[in-house]
């Protein structure tokens, strides 16, 4: 299967340095995108802590199919599931012992999203606020669940996603790597189509850009660096808050015809 991937980050227009850290390794059909938490320590420093780890772990893995899984096995998913779970646990010790080698025992943080892609499953970890989707066909699903106070508040009724999307709350995390020794990871497998695409992304994008407008670029990009390149330049324009990510992964390269392009000018 071909694998397609186009990735971009960007500072943006409001901060001054970029804590958000991203991975591809398409050898591997592995990516992994972190954000360091604003308002602690060494953010950046965290999230590079957190992408490099899980990378490494998993190239070790691979090299050495009896190295010991972190945190306890998962039944009912796959061993490179397992193993991707276990890499984000590594994470999550390498950034807390840091905090307490070199932060003076201050907190550091950070989110964590990662995808393997193997023949038609993809295998999903996340912690924090950071978010995968997949699109497929014209319908565009969220498949990571937010940690974080506000999507707590509108998963248990008390809060409506209006009043979450104007909340000052919404920067606080109930789910970070690296504040504790260890963390709880949400754990997910999915079917991959060759025609699907995916997303990695930080919440420097989604609180600039609706799902609608993440999907119609989606939709109107046949590249994926193109469309990477456009979710930043768009965040930007609505606003750029926030440090961007954006990582698009497609396990087919997508190719328009004849009538496909018509549609896109049609579109735009």
């Amino acid at each position: 299967m071909q694998l397609e991937y186009g990735a971009q980050s960007d500072t943006g227009c409001v901060r001054e340095t970029n804590e958000d850290s991203y991975r591809a390794v398409p050898e591997m059909k592995l990516f992994v995108l972190s954000d360091g938490m604003g308002g602690l320590e060494c953010g950046e420093v965290a999230s590079r802590i957190a992408t490099d780890t899980v990378v490494e772990h998993c190239r070790k893995a691979d090299a050495n199919g009896s190295l010991p899984l972190l945190g306890e096995p998962l039944e009912g998913v796959s061993a490179l599931t397992n193993r991707l779970a276990s890499a984000v646990h590594a994470a999550n010790r390498a950034v807390h012992s840091t905090a307490q080698e070199t932060a003076a025992g201050r907190p550091m943080g950070a989110t964590v999203v990662a995808v393997r892609l193997s023949g038609e499953r993809m295998s999903l970890v996340n912690v924090g606020d950071s978010r995968v989707y997949c699109l497929r066909g014209d319908d565009l699903q969220q498949l990571t669940r937010d940690h974080s106070f506000v999507a707590e508040q509108v998963r248990s009724g008390q809060m409506t996603h209006e009043q979450a999307g104007s909340s000052q709350l919404q920067n606080v995390l109930v789910r970070a790597l690296g504040i504790d020794p260890t963390v709880e990871i949400d754990v997910s497998e999915e079917l991959l189509l060759p025609s699907d695409t995916v997303l990695l992304c930080s919440d420097g994008l989604t609180r600039e850009l609706s799902d609608a407008e993440i999907r119609a670029v989606l939709l109107d990009h046949e590249d994926a660096q193109e469309a990477a390149n456009r979710l930043i330049d768009l965040a930007k324009q609505a606003g750029g808050g926030d440090n961007i990510t954006a990582i698009v992964v497609r396990p087919q390269a997508k190719t328009l015809t004849a009538w496909g392009r018509i549609g896109k000018w049609f579109r735009s």
